[in-house]
Order: C-alpha cells, then sequence, then structure tokens
C-alpha cells in the first residue's frame, strides 16, 4: 500500500512526467505544463472551473512567484544584445583568444571562475552567461570544445559556491538552512552549515574534474551540427576567431577599444554596482541600459530592436521560469509535498543508512519539482530535523543531509537557474540542446556525487 502511494504521489507523478518529456526532446515549457497538469490530476485537484484551486487557475496565480525574475531575464537578455550590437563582445573574444590561445583547459577555467564570482564577489547570479559566454562560442567551437564540458563548470559555479561560501547567494542559502534547522528544535549557526557543507563542496569539485578530464574531454565538432549528436572536430589551424562570422577563421581585425566600447564598459560597471546596492537585477539591468542609452552607445530608434533581440535570446527562459512557479503553486495544493515527507517518515526504520537515503532522495524529487533549492530547506527541516536527532546523527551531519537534499536536483532540473543559465549562452546558435547537453551531463555529474557525499558522511562526522 505504501509503494501506491509513493508511486501516485503527485511530486513523483509530475516529476517523472516532467523528466520523461522532455527526454523524449518536448519543449520543455510544454513539458512542466503537461506535468503540472498530471501532478494536480493526481492530487485530485479539478483541471479547470470557477473554484481557485483548480489546476488552471494555481497554475495562472503561481506566476507571480517568479515575475520578478522573469523579467529580470528579459532585460537581460536585452542588454546582453545591445552589447552584442555595440561590439563590444567581439573586441573581448578576441583578446581571450590571445590570452587562451589553444589551451581550452584555460577556457573551461575562466567560466568555473566568472560563475563562481557571479554568486559573491559580484552578485549578478546568470546576468552574466548570455554577455561572457554566448560571445565565445566562436572560439569554443575553434578549440573543439564539448559545450557539456562548459555546462558542468557552469553549474558548478553557479551551485557549488552557495553551498560552501557563506558570501552572497551563499550566505543567504546557509542562513535559510540555520535557521529552518533551529526552528526545528536543533540550534545551528551558519559557521556550522559552511564547516559541514564544504564535504558537499569538495564531492561537487571532484566530480567537475570528472566531467573535464574524462566524460567530456573528447573534442566535439559544432561547424554544421543541427542535432544533439556529437560529430568529430578536425583539428584547427591558429587564427583569430570574429565572433559576427559564425565562428569562422578569419584573417585578424581591429580590437580597438572605441567610445562605443566604453560607455558600455561604463554601464556594465553600473549594473554590477546597482546590483550589489539593490540587490534588483531588473532595475540594476534598466539602469545599465539606459547609460548605454544616454551615451549614445545604442541610438533611440534601435531600442526595439535590442528588445526583440532580448525576447529572442531570454523569452522562453522567461516563461519557463513563471510557469516554475506555477507548478510549486501547483503542487502544494495538491498536498503532495507533505504526504511525500510523511510517507518518507514512515518507512525509514531506525536504520541511519536508510534514512540518509529517503532523506536525500526526497529532497531529490522536492527540489525537480518546485526548482528551488532555497524554498526546498523549510520543507524538510520542521520533519527530518527531528527524526534525525532521534536517529542519533550528529549536528554536522543533520546539517549535512538537509543541505545536500535541498541541492540535490538544483543541477540537472529542466527549470532550474543552475540549466537554463548555461544555457542561455551556449544555446545563443541554437547548437546546444538544454536537456541532453545540459540538465543530463549536470544531473549526472553533480547530484550522483552530491548524494553519495550525504549519505555516506553523515554516518561519520
Amino acid at each position: 500500500m505504501q509503494i501506491l502511494h509513493v508511486l501516485t504521489n503527485p511530486v513523483i507523478v509530475s516529476v517523472v512526467v516532467l523528466c520523461a518529456l522532455s527526454l523524449a526532446k518536448l519543449n520543455v515549457l510544454l513539458a512542466m505544463i503537461a506535468a503540472c497538469i498530471a501532478g494536480g490530476i493526481a492530487g485530485n485537484l479539478p483541471l479547470f472551473g470557477s473554484d481557485s484551486n483548480s489546476i488552471m487557475n494555481l497554475l495562472c496565480e503561481g506566476f507571480s512567484t517568479n515575475a520578478p525574475t522573469a523579467l529580470a531575464y528579459i532585460l537581460l537578455g536585452t542588454f546582453a544584445q545591445a552589447i552584442t550590437t555595440v561590439g563590444l563582445a567581439d573586441v573581448i573574444t578576441v583578446k581571450l583568444s590571445h590570452i587562451i590561445g589553444k589551451s581550452k583547459y584555460k577556457l573551461l577555467l575562466l567560466l568555473t571562475i566568472c560563475a563562481c564570482m557571479s554568486q559573491n564577489i559580484i552578485p549578478v547570479h546568470i546576468a552574466y552567461i548570455p554577455i561572457l559566454i554566448s560571445p565565445l562560442l566562436p572560439l569554443m567551437d575553434a578549440l573543439c570544445i564539448d559545450r557539456r564540458a562548459a555546462a558542468c563548470c557552469s553549474a558548478f559555479g553557479l551551485e557549488m559556491p552557495y553551498i560552501a561560501i557563506p558570501f552572497g547567494f551563499g550566505l543567504i542559502f546557509q542562513t535559510v538552512v540555520a535557521t529552518n534547522i533551529t526552528k526545528s528544535g536543533l540550534a545551528v549557526e551558519v559557521s556550522d552549515v559552511t564547516a559541514a557543507n564544504w564535504y558537499l563542496a569538495a564531492a561537487m569539485g571532484l566530480a567537475l574534474l570528472v566531467s573535464v578530464f574524462v566524460l567530456y574531454r573528447k573534442p566535439r565538432s559544432y561547424s554544421a551540427r543541427t542535432d544533439a549528436q556529437p560529430q568529430p572536430c578536425a583539428a584547427q589551424p591558429e587564427a583569430h576567431v570574429d565572433a559576427t562570422n559564425n565562428g569562422e577563421q578569419t584573417t585578424p581585425h581591429a580590437t580597438t577599444l572605441s567610445y562605443k566600447h566604453y560607455v558600455t564598459i561604463a554601464a556594465i560597471g553600473v549594473v554590477v554596482l546597482v546590483q550589489c546596492i539593490s540587490k534588483d537585477l531588473s532595475l540594476s539591468t534598466i539602469c545599465g541600459f539606459a547609460v548605454m542609452i544616454a551615451g549614445k552607445a545604442i541610438s533611440w530608434d534601435d531600442i526595439d530592436s535590442q528588445l526583440q533581440g532580448g525576447f529572442k535570446l531570454m523569452g522562453l527562459i522567461a516563461f519557463v521560469m513563471l510557469v516554475a512557479g506555477g507548478f510549486a503553486q501547483v503542487l502544494g495544493a495538491s498536498g503532495g509535498v507533505d504526504q511525500l515527507v510523511s510517507l518518507g517518515v514512515s518507512i525509514m526504520g531506525h536504520n541511519k543508512w536508510f534514512a540518509a537515503s529517503v532523506i536525500t532522495i526526497i529532497g531529490l524529487f522536492v527540489t525537480m519539482g518546485i526548482g528551488t533549492s532555497f524554498g526546498t530547506v523549510p520543507i524538510l527541516a520542521v520533519l527530518f530535523v527531528p527524526l534525525c536527532q532521534s536517529l542519533g546523527f550528529s549536528t554536522p551531519a543533520t546539517i549535512l543531509l538537509i543541505s545536500a537534499a535541498a541541492a540535490l536536483g538544483d543541477a540537472g532540473s529542466p527549470a532550474s537557474d543552475t540549466t537554463l543559465g548555461p544555457t542561455s549562452g551556449l544555446n545563443a546558435d541554437g547548437k546546444h540542446s538544454h536537456i541532453w547537453d545540459t540538465c543530463v551531463p549536470t544531473f549526472l555529474v553533480f547530484n550522483i556525487p552530491l548524494m553519495a557525499a550525504g549519505i555516506i558522511l553523515a554516518q561519520f562526522i
């Protein structure tokens, strides 16, 4: 009977449908809507009607949850399009090609460092991705880099810092963990969370090395690629790469910064400054775009074309985030999350290994379903913290399990910033699959080590 309850749980049903349809290459937006409907029906919610608890009403009401994020993504796409129009991206690409030379590992290291910095030192989250990664695609193609490795590097930099570094987004996440564990009866500080979570960061670091040097080290060609199948990559002769020429090798061209370039650099600085002060990504992007217009880097008559370019770059991602908010609303109303947690508690028994496995698996499904590791912590902590105490888990082990359970699924979820962000940059030329080139690789590379680290280390620390 318990197995039947698990299989028919709205969260399980919705996540399975979402993953199955996404792997079948259905557009992620349509897959999420179908999964949302399936989860709602499994939770005995009416599909439509005047009832405020109908699936379609809840779906639309939930849009407001991620509306600020969706607006920010559209504006970020517009800003990235403006930077490309001005030509600063071309100059940066050529200069980086001189610095990086023929070493693909230097470029992958650069992507990892930039991703890490976006979470704390310059807390702009995924705002940098369409600005930095899109112009680098021709250089990546010239170096025959497998973009799955680049997706793993970016996902690592977007997830590891908030798990282990108590600064920027990391401070927010670790404060959420510490606060909710304390409310659940076990007093901990942020410093305790940091000390425990470095084990998870180390596991992710080792996994990243495996992905770069083992799994996705072979050259991969994207020169004429129209599907998700790898092709052999021929050796490329030394040449300059022109980001405006579809990645073709060209003769050297001017890389001198002009007036418009300096205005654009100032605009980028304004975005970072306003973001650090206001913590509002939309406001900071508007300010940066306004600087470009006021400085005449972008003409007044070109604003419409920049907005259209922004929608093309980030429009789908923005709508996916809106639907993700509705998805979480439907799952919450279905009672599936609470039911899943209660079922987990009832089947654990007193086996610490089994209990740790159940906690992390439930965390994986909840995070995959609601799309946010930050929002998963309060759901898990209220029941699992007392349970960990009763089973004899130490305080660091309890912190480790709650953090691992929350972080699981962030990498690999079709609706997560950790996957949507890298895809927005790597698929700028339409040659990178969100599901097969970002979600599947990051899921396998990071979730398996995170789960293993949580389950195993919780027994000994």
